[in-house]
């Protein structure tokens, strides 16, 4: 290395060194330009926040310095509430963060919050660039007490316009949305927007476990039919050849919907179970709206948040009341024209809620009282006829089963007794034992109502507890599941008493009792405080019923019938199809001996 190549790099390192101390920033100007860069980062973390994310917890308003970009911003909510319930608002995406029923308390007796984060917004393609207007600022653009407009407005003066309106006394939001000056942002080609809903809806219920078993996703069509999606499994469902009137995110006692009179149209819903603790599921749906290239596009639609009773969503109309599951078939019309009707008779006199049910059970059991009469006559005449069953046994042999059944049914038929009468109480009573089945567990009337040691009559009563059983999962004993399961064994015991019931059907009556008691262990103590009622009542009947029919005479009235002229004695169509069905297996028995 030359004299003046040493030089040149020497002064080099002088210019760089020295330009290192007289260019460094101040402790002051370092400090700004770590401010500018953690707003920088902030904003930058807000925009990009996933969908359903939780946004700053202070959910305070922090405005960047006025010569940064004007996407530093945070979220701020806005409250909008009456009587009834207060919403959460917020300025990212111009939509419903939280929903409370205040007239309401969870099963802790905090008040009730359906949820408290929310996706919601329109997806649609704008100069070429796909929009969702759930991460988008708004501004709120009014004052009114109980109406807020947020608006999204871009410079070309084009704007989106979310406008809530919350009646006092009311659970329904009005909904409207106005898109202006987007017809020459949006292809001419567009027909339909999206819109995006979804959410996880928050446990209210003591047992979550059978919360999440009512609990899915509701809709109607235009059409007027209202179906589900699965209560017991996450499930999915597109729904693109009808128009839907509304969607609801129900849970068991509650249910956030959004309703449009004229339709939403290409509907695709999800539903899935949630492994979190305190959130019962989570709900999805995407629905399309009609696009028009006008230069205002306006929708019309309510959000409902509130309970499942059915008087109260029967009269936000739409047949949302349908939600309550009343049972199928025959079982949903005795729910809803029958027992329901009776149940508010009762309400109106503001009885306890445990009064109404025992009155619901007499009313039932006096109005099958007749049938409960004929049955224990006829298993009176069983009882009575039992040696001359015997008789033939021992004649017939048990070997031939069909000339047994055949020769007991000519019996019958001489004694004039049907041997299928002791059912008859049973078949009429089935119907409303499913239906009430289906009645009591969703009946919101019961929930939080206390009667005895029961303290909420729609879930199970805990008054015994313990560890948790493996494989059972049971961590307690419902003492009025105990009770009704003990009123069904000493019925059952009577029952044999009376029916002389022998063989297999004998343990099977004690059998039944026990696998229920597995069952409806875990389910409302309004339910199996309704199936003690009946015990007790049909018990107390037959007792009755017993003081007035003797054995005796039950004897010697068969015995009197047996005279008559056979000509002269009614046989039913059961009975000749009866023994036609005998004749043809004896039949088909001695075939097959004769091959043999």
């Amino acid at each position: 290395m030359d004299k003046n190549t040493f030089t040149g790099l020497f002064l080099i390192l002088i210019i760089l060194v020295g330009s290192t101390f007289l260019l460094k920033p101040s402790e002051e100007e370092i400090k700004k330009e770590k401010a500018l860069q953690d707003s920088l980062a902030k904003a930058k973390s807000i925009v990009a926040t996933p969908q359903g994310q939780q946004k700053p917890q202070n959910n305070q308003v922090i405005l960047g310095d006025s010569t940064l970009s004007s996407a530093i911003q945070t979220e701020a909510i806005s409250f909008l509430e009456n009587d009834k319930i207060k919403l959460s608002l917020s300025n990212v995406g111009g939509k419903i963060v939280g929903s409370e029923i205040k007239t309401e308390t969870d099963y802790q007796g905090k008040p009730v919050v359906l949820f408290k984060n929310a996706n919601f917004g329109l997806e649609f393609i704008s100069n070429g660039k796909q929009v969702n207007t759930n991460n988008l600022f708004f501004s709120r653009v009014d004052s009114l007490p109980n109406k807020v407009t947020y608006r999204y407005a871009e410079t070309d003066g084009s704007y989106i316009d979310y406008t809530y309106t919350l009646e006092n006394g009311s659970n329904q939001v009005e909904f409207n949305i106005a898109l202006k000056g987007y017809s020459q942002k949006i292809p001419g080609s567009t027909t339909d927007l999206n819109m995006i809903w979804g959410t996880s809806l928050l446990q209210q219920e003591k047992d979550i476990k059978n919360e999440r078993h009512y609990s899915t996703i509701y809709y109607r069509t235009l059409d007027g039919d209202v179906d589900h999606l699965s209560e017991t499994e996450s499930d999915e469902k597109s729904l693109e050849d009808k128009k839907i009137n509304w969607i609801s995110f129900k849970q068991h006692f509650f249910s956030t919907a959004i309703i449009s009179n004229d339709g939403f149209g290409k509907v695709n819903t999800k539903v899935e179970t949630s492994a979190a603790n305190d959130i019962v599921k989570k709900y999805n749906t995407k629905l399309s709206l009609a696009y028009k290239p006008l230069d205002v596009n306006t929708y019309n639609f309510s959000f409902y948040f509130g309970n499942n009773k059915f008087s109260q969503l029967k009269d936000q109309g739409h047949d949302l009341e349908k939600q309550v599951k009343m049972g199928w078939g025959p079982l949903k019309w005795i729910n809803r024209y029958l027992v329901l009707p009776i149940f508010n008779f009762f309400n109106n006199f503001n009885l306890s809620y445990g009064l109404i049910i025992l009155l619901l059970t007499l009313i039932l059991k006096t109005v099958l009282f007749p049938f409960t009469y004929k049955s224990y006559l006829s298993m009176a005449k069983m009882r009575v006829l039992k040696p001359e069953m015997d008789e033939i046994k021992a004649k017939v042999g048990e070997d031939n089963q069909a000339l047994l059944q055949q020769e007991y049914l000519k019996l019958y038929k001489q004694a004039g007794v049907n041997p299928l009468g002791g059912c008859l109480p049973l078949l009429f009573q089935m119907p409303f034992i499913l239906a009430f089945f289906y009645f009591f567990p969703n009946l919101f009337e019961l929930r939080h109502e206390s009667f005895l040691w029961m303290k909420d009559l729609s879930t199970y009563d805990d008054l015994i507890k313990f560890p948790a059983i493996p494989l059972l999962g049971w961590d307690h004993i419902s003492l009025m599941c105990l009770l009704m399961t003990a009123s069904t064994l000493i019925y059952t015991y009577f029952n044999n008493q009376t029916s002389n019931v022998q063989g297999q059907m004998k343990y099977i009556g004690y059998i039944t009792p026990l696998i229920f008691f597995g069952v409806l262990n875990s389910y409302p103590s309004g339910l199996n405080y309704y199936y003690f009622c009946a015990n007790i009542l049909t018990f107390t009947q037959q007792i009755l019923i017993r003081r007035f029919v003797n054995d005796d005479k039950i004897h010697a009235q068969i015995q009197e019938y047996k005279k008559k002229p056979e000509t002269s004695k009614k046989k039913s169509g059961f009975q000749k199809k009866l023994e036609d069905m005998m004749r043809q297996q004896q039949q088909m028995q001695q075939q097959q001996k004769n091959k043999k």
